[in-house]
């Protein structure tokens, strides 16, 4: 679904990135590690959209993504979380949702006054919809509640709520788990699992090793701008590489 072919991204004469390789098929989970600076933020950015790649090629299904912005991406099924939730804090959770529906973007002032009835169906369904995400993540109960008012782990679930209404195929999940507490990480955890048995694919950003372990199939390491390790996560984590580049020799 993704491959990601010697990629690098360059600030002047400083590699953030150097020649990464990474693949992702149809409804796989994959891990992405490595200690801060090590350029898996910048890589991530990159297949995202947010930053543009100085060489090499990313192919989302077949299709170069080089060159196209981020919200073309998006519309494509490729999708990404923040490590900090970007919510519309005055808007309801529902309200959110509704914004970020895959088609909201085609409607304006005009073509909804034109075309109200059309518009109410199209609400109905879209709240339908969000209705049934929420029930999915466990956050129904606060669907009403302005996005401001929402914990920091139920404002990683809102966003991801937004994602699962652009109808993706590939999840790119920026450290899920941070600020999160222990019980919350847990549900986040099945939530995700849920997600790969529903046929998506996640790309997942973290620190957290143990999570990452039992969520991904395979798992990439990176140091410096490279990437060091790829395989099997009890593989990858046993690497003397790894060890040495992660945590000085202790994982």
């Amino acid at each position: 679904m993704l491959k990601v072919n010697n990629v690098s991204v360059k600030y002047g004469v400083f590699t953030a990135v150097d020649n990464a390789c990474l693949t992702i098929a149809k409804g796989e989970t994959i891990g992405l590690a490595g200690t801060n600076g090590a350029g898996k933020s910048t890589l991530f950015a990159a297949i995202a959209g947010q930053l543009t790649a100085t060489s090499g090629n990313i192919t989302f299904k077949g299709k170069e993504l080089l060159g196209l912005p981020a919200y073309k991406r998006a519309e494509q099924g490729l999708c990404r979380s923040f490590q900090v939730p970007r919510e519309f804090g005055k808007l309801t959770v529902l309200e959110n949702l509704l914004v970020a529906a895959r088609d909201s973007h085609q409607e304006n002032m005009l073509t909804a006054w034109l075309g109200r009835r059309s518009m109410h169906q199209k609400t109905a369904r879209r709240t339908e919809q969000a209705d049934a995400i929420l029930h999915t993540l466990g956050i129904h109960h606060v669907r009403d509640l302005a996005a401001a008012q929402l914990s920091g782990g139920q404002k990683k679930l809102l966003e991801l709520a937004r994602i699962l209404m652009q109808e993706p195929e590939l999840i790119l999940l920026d450290e899920p788990f941070a600020g999160v507490n222990p019980v919350r990480i847990g549900e986040m955890m099945d939530i995700f699992r849920r997600l790969k048995e529903q046929g998506f694919a996640l790309l997942i950003v973290e620190h957290h090793l143990q999570a990452l372990k039992e969520l991904s199939s395979r798992m990439y390491v990176m140091d410096q701008g490279r990437m060091i390790a790829e395989g099997a996560p009890a593989d990858v984590l046993s690497s003397p590489t790894v060890q040495e580049a992660y945590m000085g020799g202790v994982i």
